[in-house]
């Protein structure tokens, strides 16, 4: 059985191609629910309006759905809470320069 962790593990190949940082580092992915085969993820993006949203969201579905045990994945984009440099963890802020 698929745990959050690993998950999260196998997520962390999607890379926002705007920023060049993981989409889990980057503090993307708000939670990740399992229930026997079936995995939900709650992620947002940087905004509305992110170019790259499609490429992220479909990189997200389609990783987790090759992961052994997972039968089912539903990807649910969130706008609220909003995104924010903030949700970064301090690796993905220290390769940005953010302080």
């Amino acid at each position: 059985m698929v745990s959050e962790e690993t998950v999260l593990e196998a997520i962390k190949q999607i890379i926002d191609p705007e920023i060049g940082i993981n989409i889990v580092d980057m503090g993307l992915i708000y939670g990740v629910d399992i229930n026997d085969t079936t995995v939900d993820i709650t992620m947002t993006l940087t905004s509305p309006g992110c170019p790259a949203g499609g490429q992220i969201v479909n990189g997200t579905q389609h990783v987790t759905q090759q992961m052994e045990g997972v039968d089912e994945v539903n990807v649910n984009v969130v706008w609220t809470p909003r995104w924010t440099a903030e949700l970064m963890t301090e690796d993905a802020k220290d390769e940005l320069g953010i302080f």
